[in-house]
């Protein structure tokens, strides 16, 4: 018997990245004994870091938000918060390559107002937009404000008609709606469900004055969603296996399920399935889902990211975004890599599908002529590495209608339950939509079991 009344009980988590490394710490939390597995040698998902000679890279440059209140949760939960902080206050670099040297910069930052005035006067001032194209945006924004998110119908329209509609040129969507929306849904405009798209500007810039302030590992991420999470895990009383795929589900006559690995049949009474939905279809099991042939129709999207490292400093902010390039955004990360000598810089290229599988020796010609526009400094700098990492199917495709193929927590089948960014969560494939799936599916398992909520996790979602 645990917490001295209520029998043991024990759930199984099948994937351990930031969903389910969640769901499991909320379920250890309340008392279940959990077993975590993940098929990989680490845990992180796709968001891990890995070695590079004496560098430690990031797979990818990831980064959230202050309204992320989840995934702030999750950082505070394995003791990582001091390790990832926020800026103050909201400020991006942007840069624009077509412009005369000297005039290429102008910032997206916010005052101390309240919404909307909080971004009034960097709007007001921002170079890369005439000031017709600025007070259009101010009417569009006002505009999105006004949507109603729980309405189905924003799902099956696409975000780039809808900012047409709204008189927005397409320099307005170039210099400022897909320089937010490419980063955070992994996708243009055209492509985004308008109901992700609004989801996104309302949430992120105009529901709080702060909501948009930026966050981002100054470690590598396999120090906070491996090292510190893995402990968090220990702590917790949480079996952790890495190495560890799982070939089937089942459930019995008595609602005992079996959860097979190579050499070893764990039993639970309720499974977590907290992978990605390609491999969340190959698992369920007959009758789990009403349309499960739903899971394969989400769609995924790819990120692709340039690591170059310099012998020089080249770059004196932690993150710029580009303008007039193919360039992106740019983060530096020296620091973090462990890079004693030289400037590391990372970029950051989202809805990549035209460039995913492009040879290495071809993006290093196309992007080092682009830093060498965007920064002077780089002219005459030696390039000491330049490599790439590919995540083809980094995410899910936000396109108009995913919203109606994304399933909930709960299955028809009792004891088992999903969790992924690619859930309904309402948000876009972020960390933070991990999580929350994470949260959704560890409630739903202890309803079930009639476990009481850890007080944390209620206060969380509340929040969230």
């Amino acid at each position: 018997m645990t917490d001295g009344q209520q029998p043991a009980r024990d759930a199984v988590v099948i994937g351990g990245g930031l969903a389910g490394i969640t769901a499991a710490l909320a379920l250890a939390d309340a008392g279940v004994r959990v077993t975590l597995l993940e098929g990989r040698p680490r845990l992180g998902g796709l968001a891990f870091s890995f070695q590079r000679g004496d560098l430690t890279v990031d797979n990818g440059q990831h980064v959230y938000l202050r309204c992320c209140t989840a995934y702030r949760w999750f950082l505070d939960r394995i003791e990582g918060t001091a390790l990832a902080p926020l800026q103050d206050r909201l400020d991006v670099p942007v840069l624009d390559a077509n412009r005369p040297a000297g005039r290429r910069l102008g910032r997206l930052r916010r005052d101390a107002l309240p919404v909307p005035l909080h971004l009034g006067r960097s709007l007001a001032t921002y170079p890369h937009l005439t000031l017709a194209e600025r007070a259009g945006v101010g009417r569009a924004a006002l505009a999105l404000k006004g949507l109603d998110l729980a309405d189905p119908s924003l799902d099956a329209q696409d975000f780039g008609s809808w900012l047409t509609a709204h008189g927005q040129s397409a320099r307005a969507v170039e210099a400022l709606w897909d320089l937010v929306g490419v980063a955070t849904l992994n996708a243009v405009a055209g492509d985004a469900s308008l109901g992700l798209a609004a989801m996104v500007f309302k949430t992120g810039l105009l529901s709080d004055p702060g909501a948009a302030d930026i966050g981002w590992a100054r470690v590598p991420l396999g120090d906070l969603h491996d090292r510190l999470a893995r402990k968090a895990l220990d702590s917790a009383g949480v079996r952790t296996e890495v190495r560890t795929r799982v070939t089937s589900i089942s459930t019995d006559d008595n609602g005992t399920w079996s959860v097979q690995v190579p050499g070893e049949t764990l039993r639970a009474d309720a499974v977590v399935l907290a992978v990605a939905q390609g491999e969340a279809a190959d698992l369920l099991p007959e009758g789990a889902l009403d349309a499960p042939e739903n899971l394969r129709r989400i769609g995924t999207a790819p990120i692709l990211n340039v690591h170059v490292v310099y012998d020089r400093k080249v770059l004196d902010k932690p993150f710029f975004a580009a303008l007039g390039s193919p360039v992106q955004w740019v983060f530096d990360r020296t620091d973090a890599s462990g890079l004693r000598e030289g400037q590391y810089l990372a970029l950051s290229q989202s809805a990549a599908q035209d460039e995913i599988d492009s040879p290495v020796a071809e993006l290093r010609e196309r992007y080092l002529p682009e830093l060498e526009r965007l920064l002077p400094l780089t002219r005459g700098a030696e390039v000491r590495d330049f490599f790439v990492t590919r995540e083809r199917t980094a995410t899910f495709a936000p396109t108009p209608g995913v919203g109606r193929l994304r399933p909930g927590a709960r299955t028809r089948a009792p004891g088992l339950y999903l969790a992924g960014a690619w859930t309904a969560t309402g948000w876009p494939a972020t960390m933070e939509s991990a999580v929350r799936s994470g949260v959704s599916a560890a409630d739903a398992v202890l309803s079930t079991l009639g476990r009481p909520r850890p007080a944390h996790l209620f206060d969380v979602e509340e929040a969230a």
